[in-house]
């Protein structure tokens, strides 16, 4: 991606050249009231993203600090035009998405993003850049990680704020892949907390980040809380994202239909209706596409169904990612031994995600999943969070679905998949072979791990062996919720050359590569 000169020069060209015309006109209207206008000023305090970039489509993202309409202005070479999106209103948070379709392959946008009051003057513009994916064979690149600002690490102002951000930016990819867990809606933050080393960590606090997550109004704040931190709204002003959601967004290892046993929830305690709340505020706070996004005026809805979670974003001929959700049609936690089929994907997921891979022409097929496949992660002393049941024989469960999607790549011939993941807060590379299984009718495949980015330090986990997998490597925290300063945080990335080599390593705090593995395509 174009290194930070670049992207400068490419924000001083906006503010000098085509997208000066509407501050300029502006600034000739305001002139007669300038003092009762600039109290009014419309600004970004959430900075600018954009997300699901493909091909030809993006979709836009910014929050405003007043009722007012989001604006546009895309410019890529010479090309330049004004998308006049949806208002942003106390109902979204002050929230508002344009989808931009129609784009160029391959080319490099910068857009100019502002809020316009009902008189038609705008306040604070900020520009998020992104490129479209090419139609032809290009290198391209990526990062992934899961985890921010969970078991009471949050901000802290002394060591920087979010750095892990920082670091997965500096590698200048092409787009982020933020795998679950984005809010601990469930984990409250302190001012300070004392490390078992004697250290003081200090956290920025708000409000809504000190409880957990009960109301729309908490659970909205928790996403705001983490577009506080600059090292953020760097990251997402100019690379964009691809976001799934995990527990965490609602509460720990939540399913639907569950009623919570937990003191700390003393406005609401089912989870249907906490999820809803937290479904909700994440799409308001994601770039992903919903019908608010098409929006054009107030009060009319151009008739596009609404946003899933679970979707395929196409990045050319090397590479489509297949975002996963794990959490919507979940089926309780249990033991995972049940002989009949049990859900964590939900039958029209599954038909969709065999059907859209086996489709796919790209080189390679990422599947991005909320929870590893092979590593056993407990929710209690008895039930499974994760869809391993530490049963190393046959597929039972939830285990079931996993193997009739790996079953059905292998029928019909699909090659070159591999899986990300994070959520178990320490990073891996699994590799999964039949020979080693209690399941053999699948191909063999890579599953990296990469977490958490902003979080506590946790691990290893066990391995269930139904789909034979093995630690090729891992690297996790000393003890249990180790603090972030101690640099076990971690993330992924992922290169593809011109002829179509995957490189993945496995990186630390500071972007040190701590593991590498290149990929030959099939």
């Amino acid at each position: 991606m174009t290194d930070l000169g670049k992207s400068l020069g490419r924000r001083t060209l906006l503010r000098s050249g085509a997208l000066t015309a509407g501050a300029l006109t502006l600034t000739g209207a305001a002139a007669p009231a300038g003092a009762s206008l600039v109290r009014r000023r419309l600004t970004l305090p959430s900075g600018v993203q954009s997300g699901d970039v493909t091909t030809r489509s993006a979709v836009l993202w910014a929050r405003s600090s007043g009722p007012g309409r989001l604006v546009a202005d895309v410019v890529s070479g010479r090309r330049h035009r004004r998308v006049r999106g949806p208002w942003a209103s106390e109902q979204s948070d002050l929230t508002a998405k344009i989808a931009l379709d129609g784009l160029a392959p391959g080319r490099e946008y910068a857009v100019e993003l502002a809020f316009e009051h009902e008189d038609g003057h705008r306040g604070e513009s900020q520009v998020a850049t992104f490129r479209t994916a090419a139609v032809h064979a290009q290198p391209t690149s990526f990062v992934w990680t899961g985890d921010t600002c969970g078991q009471g690490w949050g901000i802290n102002p002394d060591l920087g704020g979010l750095v892990g951000y920082r670091a997965m930016h500096e590698t200048r990819p092409d787009f982020f892949v933020h795998a679950g867990d984005t809010i601990y809606a469930d984990g409250p933050l302190a001012e300070q907390v004392t490390e078992p080393d004697g250290q003081v960590w200090r956290n920025i606090v708000t409000p809504e980040v000190s409880k957990v997550a009960e109301t729309l109004t908490e659970f909205r704040g928790r996403h705001r809380y983490t577009m506080l931190d600059a090292n953020v709204r760097a990251m997402y002003a100019e690379v964009p994202l691809i976001a799934q959601w995990d527990d965490h967004e609602t509460t720990n290892n939540w399913w639907a239909g569950e009623v919570l046993d937990d003191a700390r929830y003393t406005q609401e305690r089912r989870v249907d209706v906490l999820a809803a709340r937290a479904r909700q505020a994440w799409q308001e706070y994601m770039p992903i596409a919903d019908p608010r996004s098409h929006r054009q005026d107030r009060g009319h809805d151009r008739g596009f169904a609404p946003a899933r979670i679970y979707r395929k974003i196409e990045r050319g001929p090397q590479l489509d990612v297949f975002c996963l959700d794990m959490r919507t049609f979940k089926d309780p936690n249990t033991p995972g031994l049940e002989q009949d089929k049990t859900h964590i994907l939900g039958e029209e997921q599954v038909d969709w995600l065999i059907r859209e891979v086996r489709r796919s022409t790209a080189t390679w097929k990422v599947i991005s999943a909320d929870m590893p496949l092979g590593l056993v992660v407990p929710d209690g002393p008895v039930n499974q969070e994760s869809l391993a049941n530490r049963d190393p024989g046959a597929p039972l469960g939830k285990e079931l679905e996993i193997a009739q999607v790996l079953s059905a790549f292998k029928r019909h011939g699909v090659r070159n998949v591999v899986w990300i993941t994070a959520d178990v807060h320490y990073c891996a590379a699994h590799h999964y072979d039949p020979t080693r299984a209690g399941f053999t009718d699948f191909d063999p495949f890579w599953e990296f791990v990469a977490g958490p980015i902003a979080a506590g330090s946790f691990g290893p986990n066990q391995l269930d062996a139904t789909f034979g997998p093995e630690v090729v490597f891992s690297k996790h925290a000393a003890t249990p919720n180790e603090s972030p300063r101690h640099g076990n945080q971690f993330f992924g990335h992922a290169a593809i050359d011109a002829d179509g080599l995957l490189t993945v390593s496995l990186r630390d705090l500071a972007g040190h590569t701590l593991w590498s593995k290149d990929l030959a395509p099939a």
